[in-house]
């Protein structure tokens, strides 16, 4: 099989390359250029897609023996990853950019690329599993390793992407990966992983989005309406967050105050308690499915961050939305997130979240 393997400068790919030449795949590896400044994406272990990544790729590939290219995709990713990004933010949602990319990126501008290069599958590094199901099916299943599962961040691929993707590392733990390019002889063995969000190099994301959008106003106010405070940007807080909130005056209890609702035409940010998180049912837009629609009602579990936990659910496709009642409430849920819909191990599909009911009216 002609595979095109994706190799970002990291342990993981260049592992899951060498995997897939092994196994007999006529292997091409590339490097995705997703920075218009390299130098601006990657401090330390944070980001990703420098210079440094891509000699890094590149070398690896040597080690290897296969042919290495680099994809210049910043343009599309400015486009379709960092503009949402902002624009999810502007709206008051806490979006997914990981997800977004593996989406529009990896997954379509890549996958859409290799096949009209006569590629037949692209392999990348991700912790997940692929098997084929009753009548043909390929189904994504979590990782082996499910402190490195990544299949959250994937279910937003379809069975036409899924059916041309391989995931050499899904039976692997990262001791394991890390063990192997040891003894491949690849100098990325031992290289930190990459973590936060990847255009943002120094973690500031709150200040990154100053820049971008300009500093605002608003109010801080609690439950019943008091103005608690002031802020420079609704764009600066997040479902839940409880840290940063500057607020002067102590909750009449003395507990910690949470944010609750971010309303960015009015600007006003509402607190209250960590009680008042608590949500129950989860209205998702946009969904993707790895497999079939499903029809009627699905007892399911759901995971609503990129390493949160699962929680039981039951969940419908009502139109184009979908409707998700939680049987255990979970809490901090933000507008944005993406939640991603589990059969057992097997991802059924994965939504945008649009609105949430709490327990406790706000």
């Amino acid at each position: 099989m002609k595979v095109l393997a994706a190799m970002s400068g990291g342990v993981d790919s260049a592992v899951a390359a060498a995997r897939a030449h092994e196994a007999g795949h006529d292997v091409t590896g590339i490097h995705l250029a997703l920075s218009r400044n390299p130098k601006s994406y990657r401090s330390g272990a944070r980001g990703c897609c420098t210079i440094e990544d891509s000699n890094d790729a590149r070398r690896a590939a040597d080690v290897i023996g296969i042919p290495f290219y680099v994809w210049d995709l910043s343009d599309r990713f400015h486009e379709d990853v960092v503009e949402d990004f902002v624009a999810e933010y502007a709206e008051g949602r806490t979006p997914n950019p990981c997800l977004r990319c593996n989406e529009k990126i990896k997954f379509a501008a890549v996958l859409d690329r290799a096949r009209a290069l006569g590629f037949d599958a692209v392999a990348t590094g991700h912790y997940a599993q692929l098997e084929t199901g009753p009548g043909g099916l390929i189904e994504m299943h979590r990782a082996v390793d499910h402190g490195k599962d990544q299949s959250y961040v994937l279910g937003v691929l379809t069975q036409e992407q899924l059916a041309h993707s391989l995931f050499p590392l899904g039976g692997s733990t990262k001791d394991m990966v890390r063990a192997e390019a040891d003894r491949r002889g690849l100098a990325v063995a031992h290289k930190p992983d990459s973590h936060d969000i990847c255009f943002i190099s120094d973690g500031d994301t709150a200040g990154w989005l100053r820049d971008r959008l300009g500093a605002g106003s608003g109010e801080i106010v609690d439950t019943s309406g008091e103005v608690l405070g002031s802020h420079e940007g609704t764009f600066g807080f997040t479902i839940g967050q409880r840290r940063g909130l500057r607020i002067d005056k102590p909750a009449p209890d003395g507990k910690p105050r949470y944010v609750l609702d971010i309303e960015p035409v009015s600007g006003r940010v509402t607190v209250g308690a960590r009680a008042d998180l608590a949500v129950d049912h989860l209205t998702a837009t946009k969904p993707r499915w790895c497999g079939s629609v499903p029809i009627g009602e699905i007892a399911c579990t759901v995971q609503l961050r990129a390493h949160g936990d699962e929680h039981r659910a039951v969940a419908q496709v009502v139109g184009s939305e979908v409707e998700i009642a939680l049987v255990d409430a979970a809490s901090g849920i933000a507008p944005g997130q993406a939640a991603v819909i589990y059969s057992g191990t097997r991802v059924v599909g994965s939504a945008t979240i649009a609105a949430t009911r709490r327990l406790t009216a706000v």
